[in-house]
């Protein structure tokens, strides 16, 4: 043990030609508490190989060791913000190092964001997911409908490998024989918050997740809203990808109840990842604003203001939807790192 501090401290008695490739997790991502560690090491100058690689939680503490160039492990760390270093050493004497920062649990951090904040990540693999089915034309929920149809079919399945971002998608499915049907999907927060009274505490809300699908021209639109309800007021921060329906992004006027223009293209990639950063306020005069859009690195303004309307109820929650074409056709959307960050 001694011997692993000393190289760890030591000003890296490295060469050039020496390696870490860290696979897993990403440098500045935000993970659960079980962490999957995947590295490999290499040391071309050493004819011996390597002898050893480990992974230093925090300055000396070493937290795994293993022999040989390849690390494969989980472990379990507590909420906070982690600047995690794996280390080689080869068995010629020499060692080379790897840093990158990774967010765990509750303490997460939001990368491009306004400082830190409280969260819910990782919600791909969570169980608390409820589904509804919106049938039209009045799109109320249908209390009397269930996921085998007919005419709104759909389901979801967690724990895929591949599409995946990061070994661990949940992928959401809809078809059916009715046209323009939708499902409905969402988490709800609020028994799961420390305090139960502190919903009305929060006012700056981010929606982070990364989506995939192979076919989704097919969708007629995708959504995600923020929700927020307490003192009689319903704030719905409703966001609106249009794909079959126009390719542009559309935000919920909650006084009206209708979808709002925005201007904003919205074209995800087919076949490929898209990543999806969501970003609203309620401002001191309780009003909502629709803040920001981030596609696949492009980041819009949406600039708009919304009143409140009156409800009953009382919480905090997310919502993802799925519409139907024309034709109900059935498409399947994978969704990974899905985030929600409050403060």
């Amino acid at each position: 043990m001694k011997k692993f501090v000393a190289l760890f401290f030591a000003t890296w008695a490295s060469y050039a030609f020496a390696g870490i490739t860290i696979t897993a997790p990403t440098n500045g991502s935000t993970v659960a508490n079980s962490v999957q560690f995947v590295a490999s090491g290499s040391s071309p100058a050493c004819s011996k190989g390597i002898g050893g690689m480990g992974i230093y939680t925090a300055p000396f503490k070493l937290a795994y060791k293993v022999s040989g160039g390849k690390i494969n492990t989980n472990l379990t760390l507590s909420n906070g913000t982690y600047n995690v270093t794996i280390q080689q050493w080869d068995n010629c004497g020499w060692s080379a190092n790897k840093t990158i920062t990774i967010y765990v649990g509750s303490s997460a951090h939001v990368v491009g964001g306004t400082g830190d904040s409280k969260s819910f990540v990782n919600l791909e693999s969570d169980s608390h997911w409820n589904h509804f089915s919106l049938m039209p034309p009045s799109y109320n929920i249908c209390g009397s409908c269930t996921p085998s149809g007919p005419g709104l079919t759909y389901s979801t399945q967690q724990g895929i490998s591949s599409p995946s971002v990061e070994g661990n998608s949940m992928k959401f499915s809809i078809g059916g024989k009715t046209p323009f049907s939708d499902a409905l999907w969402n988490q709800k927060f609020t028994t799961r918050l420390a305090d139960e009274k502190s919903v009305p505490n929060y006012h700056d809300f981010v929606y982070d997740v990364w989506f995939f699908s192979s076919t989704i021209e097919k969708s007629q639109a995708l959504e995600w809203d923020i929700n927020q309800f307490f003192g009689g007021k319903s704030f719905i921060w409703g966001h609106e990808c249009r794909i079959a329906g126009g390719h542009e992004w559309d935000t919920w006027d909650n006084v009206h109840m209708h979808w709002v223009k925005s201007g904003i293209p919205c074209n995800p990639k087919n076949n490929a990842w898209n990543h999806l950063t969501i970003h609203v306020q309620r401002t001191s005069d309780n009003r909502l604003y629709f803040k920001s859009i981030t596609l696949n690195g492009f980041t819009a303004s949406t600039n708009r203001y919304d009143k409140p309307t009156p409800t009953s109820w009382y919480g905090m929650t997310i919502n993802y939807q799925q519409d139907g074409n024309r034709y109900q056709e059935g498409y399947s959307i994978y969704q990974d790192k899905i985030s929600f960050f409050y403060k």
